[in-house]
């Protein structure tokens, strides 16, 4: 008898036990960030100290294959106060290689604007990538992913981020190929395609070994009617004399030849970047000498940045 009610009562309790098992509560979501300080000297404004960056971000997962991202980020812009802004808000589906994304999003193209602005080496991103590259649009996105390399591809509003309608009802496709062979060599293509006139084209290549590194990236923008291409490219250098010092240099050319010649940039960069212990914590420091126009006007400035991860 006393066997037989054991069994009546774990019976009983099974669908108990199962229901709260299955509405365990989820992790929390790992909150993570950064900020940026920066101070930055050029001769006639003298000393700016600017809150370059401030980021916020929360990851999580809703399903064993199914996450999500929001991402807010407050950025100085030049002659404004700042703005404060949605960056990522998106779901990730993955199993094994292969995933899907929908969303807000950077979108698959150039491995510099895909880097976080914390991992490069240099304070900000070249002024081809900036220019050119395709930003983070609203969108879905396909990715394989394998040890030798990578395959992207999406269709976005082509509206840019925080924009939700579709305003001239066409759509851009992005694609990206990355090739990963045995070996510190690292070379991938992209591709944009705006409508059916105007396409932004990318090639990379970049080489690590033993803390030194070459990278260099070319984009150009290509528009039916239009008698020239819009382009540019970098190319940057960098040895880690030590664990925690590392030396950079950057040669970058970016030109509107459509525009005529005064819509030219040119820019020299060389810097240190002091990585302190724990790895979340980066002081740079940059010497910018920058052409600009026709007239090949000179500008230099000194950056010094201090960021820090969370």
């Amino acid at each position: 008898m006393k066997s037989q009610f054991v069994a009546i009562a774990l019976a009983m309790a099974s669908p108990a036990l199962a229901q709260t098992t299955a509405e365990s509560p989820r992790p929390a979501p790992k909150v993570s960030g950064y900020i940026q300080a920066r101070e930055t000297y050029r001769k006639g404004p003298g000393l700016t100290a600017t809150l370059n960056r401030a980021r916020l971000g929360a990851d999580g997962s809703v399903k064993p294959n199914l996450a999500y991202r929001v991402l807010v980020e407050f950025e100085a812009v030049s002659g404004t106060s700042g703005t404060v802004s949605l960056r990522d808000a998106y779901l990730r589906w993955t199993r094994n290689w292969l995933s899907a994304t929908g969303g807000q999003f950077k979108t698959p193209f150039s491995r510099e604007y895909l880097t976080s602005i914390t991992q490069i080496e240099t304070a900000d991103r070249s002024v081809a990538v900036d220019s050119l590259a395709p930003k983070r649009d609203i969108g879905v996105m396909a990715e394989a992913t394998k040890p030798y390399g990578s395959l992207s591809a999406g269709v976005f509003n082509g509206e840019g981020q925080n924009v939700v309608v579709n305003r001239d009802s066409t759509v851009m496709l992005v694609a990206r190929a990355v090739l990963r062979p045995p070996g510190p060599i690292w070379i991938a293509g992209d591709i944009a395609e705006r409508g059916t006139h105007r396409r932004t084209l990318g090639a990379e290549a970049s080489f690590e070994y033993r803390g030194a590194i070459v990278r260099s990236e070319y984009l150009a923008e290509r528009v039916d009617g239009r008698a020239r291409d819009h382009y540019g490219w970098f190319v940057l250098g960098g040895y880690r004399v030590l664990p925690w010092l590392q030396v950079i240099a950057r040669q970058e050319d970016f030109q509107r030849p459509s525009l005529g010649p005064a819509r030219r940039i040119t820019a020299t960069t060389g810097g240190l970047n002091f990585d302190f212990r724990g790895g979340q914590t980066r002081l740079i420091l940059d010497y910018v000498d920058r052409e600009t126009g026709a007239a090949r006007t000179h500008s230099h400035d000194w950056i010094a940045q201090l960021q820090a991860r969370f």
